[in-house]
């Protein structure tokens, strides 16, 4: 199983391609940035572009994306959900599965522990995929968390799974 995981933005875009099989191993893992001073629509057709670049270099399974949280920054968070769609829109696109996952689901799977700072994240995804230094920068880190949050890589996530679920969009059939 190949599983990409996002981390949305506007400005940089975490993204990590994770494989289970024989054993788990980052496959790929990089930020997408896009030009600041850019006009919104072209930032939004730029991450498009190069989104659909990563996705047609590995035969995804599942795309794992970070819920957005609450931010006091509207005009952030509204940029933050259009790019969102976006990305949603170029797996859709494809047929691949869609899952996401809150930082509380992450941070449990990953650490057992929903409140885990970040740099406690960073060193689980270190060990879990054999790494001897962790992804920067953070957004890189944060995909490949929630990558191995959906590889099942824990068995915390199966119980929080058991528990809460995770949101799952299933692909568009035409």
């Amino acid at each position: 199983m190949c599983v990409i995981g996002i981390d949305p933005g506007i400005g940089s875009i975490g993204y990590a391609v994770i494989s289970k099989k024989p054993s788990i191993c980052l496959l790929a893992s990089g930020t997408i940035k896009t030009a600041a001073r850019a006009p919104l629509a072209e930032r939004l057709f730029d991450l498009s572009e190069k989104l659909s670049a990563v996705i047609e270099n590995y035969n995804i399974d599942a795309a794992a994306i970070e819920k957005l949280f609450f931010t006091k920054n509207v005009k952030t968070a509204i940029d933050v959900s259009h790019a969102r769609g976006v990305i949603m829109l170029e797996f859709a696109r494809r047929q691949i599965e869609i899952f996401e996952y809150t930082p509380l689901q992450i941070k449990m799977a990953l650490t057992g522990y929903g409140q885990a700072e970040k740099r406690q994240v960073k060193i689980m995804v270190m060990r879990m995929l054999g790494m001897k230094k962790p992804l920067t920068p953070d957004d890189t880190a944060d995909a490949a968390a929630c990558a191995l949050c959906h590889s099942g890589a824990s068995s915390v996530l199966i119980k929080l799974q058991k528990l809460h679920g995770s949101t799952a969009y299933p692909a568009i059939k035409n």
